[in-house]
């Protein structure tokens, strides 16, 4: 414990930097299911994905999981331009001491802001400066990130769902099928739903489901 704190404590350039090396760590680690979840692909992804799921009515299939380790490696495929600007432009100027820990928080969360702007709504962006009562950003840089973070949030919920809507659409189609020819047939007692999911998957597995999902998903950024 007197190690650690003697890093802290030290005037040797070399355990200042490996002091602030460490500090940024464990604040980065603090912070990364926050930052993963709301300034990133992240939620758009997993709500889709947990759309088909759902759509298909396979319950647990595939299991909760996958869908959270597909959506994680496609946020870091989406994300991977975003990532190396913020490792180029602060980390790496800051380990070499080029910059100031100030500086590089300016330097990292702007790549983040541009991503967010870029797909964040202006009306659910000016809910939320209204609300604050703040005056018209010139650039996307003014923008405080306690403010595009939530309306980002929003912006990926609402297009989230509306592909899971186009998503269940020619599933539900194929439920109302079924269920109108078991009615037709006097098998009222008889789950449609029990009937519809080897169509659904066949259908699914003959359009090649996943792919137009991933193909979808990527487009839309």
């Amino acid at each position: 414990m007197n190690e650690f704190v003697d890093i802290f404590s030290s005037s040797d350039p070399g355990a200042i930097s490996t002091s602030i090396r460490l500090l940024l760590l464990l604040t980065v680690l603090s912070l990364a299911p926050g930052i993963l979840i709301l300034m990133t692909s992240f939620t758009r992804i997993i709500v889709v994905l947990g759309f088909v799921r759902t759509s298909l009515a396979t319950q647990q299939m595939p299991p909760n999981q996958v869908l959270i380790g597909l959506a994680l490696f496609l946020t870091f495929f989406v994300m991977a331009p975003t990532f190396q600007t913020v490792y180029d432009d602060a980390l790496q100027p800051l380990f070499s001491e080029d910059i100031t820990l100030d500086e590089a928080y300016e330097r990292a969360s702007e790549p983040f802001k541009n991503f967010m702007a870029k797909h964040t709504r202006q009306k659910d962006l000016a809910l939320f400066m209204n609300y604050r009562q703040m005056e018209r950003p010139e650039t996307v840089a003014d923008i405080p990130l306690t403010t595009l973070i939530p309306a980002f949030a929003i912006s990926e919920l609402k297009t989230a769902f509306q592909m899971g809507f186009m998503i269940f659409v020619p599933f539900l189609v194929i439920d109302m099928a079924v269920a109108s020819v078991l009615m037709s047939m006097g098998m009222m007692m008889l789950p449609p739903v029990m009937i519809s999911l080897p169509f659904k998957i066949l259908l699914f597995v003959l359009v090649d489901g996943w792919y137009l999902v991933t193909h979808s998903i990527l487009d839309g950024f």
